[in-house]
């Protein structure tokens, strides 16, 4: 669902949430309507950690690091405050009322028919009151960024410190092994300086993972 304008950009009949279902759904929709600049989601899988929020390096999955590969951020919300996808949990009610509700589908094809229905009477009839009751589809712009069919790998600056993230998902730093997450192994990571002694900020391509102090 995009967060300015409400439009649904698909709706899609999955039989599981593995990383590979999810991750297959997801580049359709970004070949389709471009990036995005960030994903609002909760804390379950494939998104992140279950039950943290402001995930820390060790937390992250190989669902995130990849949509950090693409420029991706992802952004959670609160644990146990669905409020936080406020949007999102309105869309599931409206869904759920007009499509789903006292009905039974015989199998995902079935449910997938009645998904494609309803989409465009959403999109492109339904008044919307957030809208000032314009449908989505009046407000809504795919994004410019178009998504590269190969996956970018890290580059830094000559002044940072790289390091490779190993097998088990560790980096070597000043004689000291730090966990970071298995879903970065075999990625460089950058280490620079702050300006307090002895603290570097630890970064993943454009993303900012947290701070080291030794």
């Amino acid at each position: 669902l995009d967060d300015h304008s409400r439009y649904s950009l698909g709706i899609l009949a999955c039989a599981c949430e593995t990383l590979a279902e999810v991750q297959r759904r997801m580049t359709g929709l970004f070949r389709q309507y471009g990036l995005p600049g960030a994903i609002l989601c909760d804390n379950g899988s494939p998104w992140g950690a279950a039950g943290h929020a402001g995930l820390r390096p060790s937390q992250r999955t190989a669902f995130e690091v990849r949509l950090m590969r693409l420029g991706v951020a992802t952004l959670h919300g609160r644990p146990r405050h669905p409020q936080t996808q406020g949007k999102e949990e309105r869309f599931h009610r409206t869904l759920d009322v007009e499509v789903l509700q006292g009905r039974h589908f015989a199998d995902l094809a079935e449910s997938q028919r009645a998904f494609d229905r309803w989409r465009p009477i959403y999109n492109e009839q339904r008044p919307h009151e957030a809208l000032g009751l314009a449908v989505p589809a009046s407000r809504y712009r795919p994004s410019p960024r178009a998504f590269p069919e190969r996956l970018p790998e890290p580059e830094y600056d000559a002044g940072d410190k790289i390091r490779c993230v190993g097998v088990h998902g560790h980096i070597q730093w000043q004689g000291h092994k730090l966990p970071l997450s298995l879903a970065f192994a075999g990625m460089d990571v950058a280490l620079r300086p702050t300006a307090t002694d002895g603290v570097w900020s630890l970064h993943f391509m454009r993303f900012n993972l947290g701070w080291i102090d030794i």
